[in-house]
């Protein structure tokens, strides 16, 4: 099997087309690349430190992201915190760019027309970023049906007044890691839910919204899926399984379905948990799916605890790697060498954000001016000198 593998990527390799755009800079202001690589290892947010990291599997890369960190409002006079926004897309990359684009903004108008945030807030944010998305299609149908059946995860972390707003819709994930003073151990909590039909649970909610289709969900080569199309239940795009009348010719006949529907079989209703922030919350994962395929929760905690704050978010993309390599019975340096779209035999795209917590910081947040911070994964966009020096150096693993 192994002998056979390594004729396939020899036949397959070329060298990334992206290898000869490495950026190393002396700092890590714009963040660097190493082939399908692109980390930002260190990086200051209005309430810690923070690391980032995006692998491309795919042949354009179907995952979005950012840190937005200051004033959360458009009048700039707080309230001040940190935004998180990792967007694993489906079909293509038009809905998590989408997103990208428009989220956090209606977020920002929202939040200063009530002048507080909230769970309502954000689930409006959501709300409007999807209806958007929905006209977007409805102006690209006649010259591109198939952005109709072009779709995403949301998952969303607002840090503000010293309260965590956790939003969610597909199977990214967010996980804290919580120092148990008695022992010293850093657990893992999950705080996001999800929604994949291979959870027990999320099939039973969809019969249950949907009692007249038998068909909701269906094993299909021994995988659950919505449809027997999808994998999530929930999302926003996908607009081909949200209005009967995008599900018709000339979406390809793959995504379409032999009987109108009545009702949307997708949800865009995020799952949304609030909760203060206690001194030992250490940090927070926020992860596209890619990752979760490889590590556990807590793996993934230990790495982080157990290493430098600088370049948790690219260790954790290593560890996963790794693990793919592994159960393909191959070298971590010949997965490396593997270009984007054969890639995506071996692992996902994966987006990995670190969010260190600290408690002085968190408590002052809500009072203290910062300086507005936007990143993006895979490129940034900052005004000049905006992030402090990290607390400690790299271990230089790449």
């Amino acid at each position: 099997m192994l002998s056979l593998l390594m004729n396939l990527l020899r036949a397959c390799w070329r060298p990334s087309s992206s290898s000869s755009r490495h950026v190393h800079s002396g700092s890590d202001a714009v963040g660097r690349q190493d082939g399908l690589l692109w980390y930002k290892d260190c990086g200051q947010h209005v309430n810690g430190e923070f690391s980032m990291a995006v692998v491309q599997a795919n042949n354009l890369l179907e995952d979005h992201s950012q840190i937005e960190s200051g004033a959360l409002s458009f009048l700039d006079s707080g309230p001040y915190g940190t935004f998180v926004g990792v967007y694993d897309g489906h079909g293509g990359p038009e809905t998590s760019r989408y997103i990208n684009d428009h989220l956090f903004n209606h977020l920002k108008r929202l939040t200063s027309e009530q002048q507080s945030m909230s769970a309502d807030v954000i689930c409006k944010a959501y709300q409007a970023t999807e209806e958007g998305f929905f006209s977007l299609v409805a102006r690209q149908w006649s010259i591109k049906p198939q952005i109709a059946a072009v779709g995403s995860c949301c998952l969303t972390g607002v840090i503000c007044g010293g309260t965590l707003y956790i939003a969610n819709l597909g199977d990214s994930r967010a996980v804290l890691g919580k120092l148990v003073k008695a022992t010293g151990e850093v657990l893992a909590v999950q705080l996001s839910a999800e929604h994949n039909a291979s959870i027990e649970s999320v099939r039973q909610e969809l019969k249950s919204s949907h009692p007249e289709d038998s068909q909701i969900v269906v094993l299909k080569h021994n995988v659950w899926r919505v449809k027997g199309l999808i994998q999530i239940s929930r999302s926003i795009g996908d607009v081909y399984l949200k209005k009967s009348e995008y599900n018709q010719e000339p979406l390809y006949s793959k995504f379409r379905l032999r009987e109108p529907f009545k009702k949307p079989i997708l949800s865009s209703e995020p799952s949304i948990s609030v909760q203060p922030l206690q001194p030992y919350d250490q940090f927070l994962i926020f992860a596209s799916d890619g990752l979760w395929e490889h590590l556990t929760n807590q793996e993934a905690v230990d790495i982080v605890h157990n290493s430098p704050r600088n370049g948790s978010a690219r260790r954790l993309v290593k560890a996963a790697l790794q693990d793919a390599a592994k159960k393909r019975e191959m070298r971590y340096s010949d997965l490396k060498k593997i270009d984007r779209g054969v890639r995506r035999h071996f692992h996902d795209d994966i987006t990995v954000i670190v969010i260190f917590l600290d408690t002085n910081l968190v408590s002052r947040a809500s009072t203290m001016r910062a300086t507005n911070l936007s990143v993006r994964g895979g490129g940034v966009n900052l005004p000049p000198n905006s992030l402090a020096p990290c607390s400690t150096p790299t271990d230089g693993n790449s």
